[in-house]
């Protein structure tokens, strides 16, 4: 009966409600992507950082305005009970933790319009593009750490992973994502990179090549 009941406690309205906004920021992301993207690849890159924009500016702005005038578990708004259910899973974002609150600033201040920007150079097909990338995931990767590597520290005091939905759902899953995809991301700025490397030392050489023979040939005539 124990179980039953916890397990009818965590998937609740409000389990459903948080997941469902999750899931139509993703759907947001995907119609964005799909058309603003030309390629396959730019198609899911794009709905990424959509979906990373707009959970940086609605769901993590929002966070940090319930965090610097009170907390979220005292708060009555719609996305703080979206708030109030991931805190199910770590109790700091009930609470205002001082960490939490001041990552997340840089989050809403730096990484959503950084996403934003990085939009726009893949849409444009900017040169800086790739800077922006490196720079985005370089600070989600950043943040990801601060925020659980204190509380692996102290042998995580305010994670529960007693349940299936909160360790591996809330804590696991969503988080993760801020790792695997910017990690990704990185690896294709660098891939990227190098092959315009190699496309400029190849044109460069093709150039000295073509600039010596017509020299070489010049001279010929001159002599004949």
């Amino acid at each position: 009966m124990g179980n039953d009941f916890e397990l009818q406690s965590l998937l609740s309205n409000v389990t459903f409600l948080s997941l469902s906004f999750a899931a139509t920021l993703g759907l947001i992301g995907i119609i964005a992507g799909f058309n603003f993207g030309k390629t396959r690849g730019q198609q899911w890159t794009l709905t990424w950082l959509v979906y990373n924009a707009l959970t940086h500016f609605i769901l993590e702005g929002a966070f940090v305005c319930f965090s610097l005038r009170g907390t979220v578990n005292h708060t009555d708004h719609f996305l703080a009970t979206i708030w109030k259910e991931y805190a199910k899973a770590d109790k700091r974002w009930g609470v205002s933790d001082p960490t939490i609150v001041s990552l997340e600033i840089l989050t809403v201040a730096i990484a959503g319009p950084l996403a934003l920007l990085l939009c726009y150079a893949i849409v444009k097909d900017r040169p800086y593009r790739h800077f922006v990338q490196i720079v985005l995931c370089v600070c989600e990767l950043y943040g990801g750490w601060i925020t659980f590597c204190p509380e692996w520290l102290q042998d995580s005091p305010n994670l529960r992973t007693d349940s299936f939905l909160l360790l591996w759902v809330y804590l696991v899953f969503f988080n993760m994502l801020w790792v695997v995809i910017p990690v990704a991301m990185l690896v294709q700025s660098y891939l990227d990179l190098c092959y315009a490397e190699v496309q400029k030392t190849v044109t460069t050489e093709t150039t000295t090549t073509k600039l010596v023979t017509h020299n070489y040939n010049t001279r010929s005539k001159k002599k004949d």
